[in-house]
């Protein structure tokens, strides 16, 4: 009986579409695909600083204490 039940639920275990090699390759390429994104947009906030020069940032003082 144990072993009857063994191989019905060997045999009705479900078959992935594609082999498991291919499940990781595409998560890799996927994990490349952000990790270029995420590098093209690096020092963005440097290349635009002349736009912000004028206006204070929460980390400057401003002479009075707001706490």
């Amino acid at each position: 009986m144990l072993v009857q039940t063994i191989i019905f639920a060997e045999a009705a275990a479900p078959l992935l579409p594609f082999p498991p090699i291919v499940f990781a390759l595409i998560a890799a390429s996927i994990f490349v695909a952000l990790g270029f994104v995420i590098w093209s947009f690096r020092d963005v906030a440097n290349r635009h600083s002349h736009k912000t020069s004028g206006s204070s940032g929460h980390d400057t003082a401003s002479g009075t204490d707001h706490h």
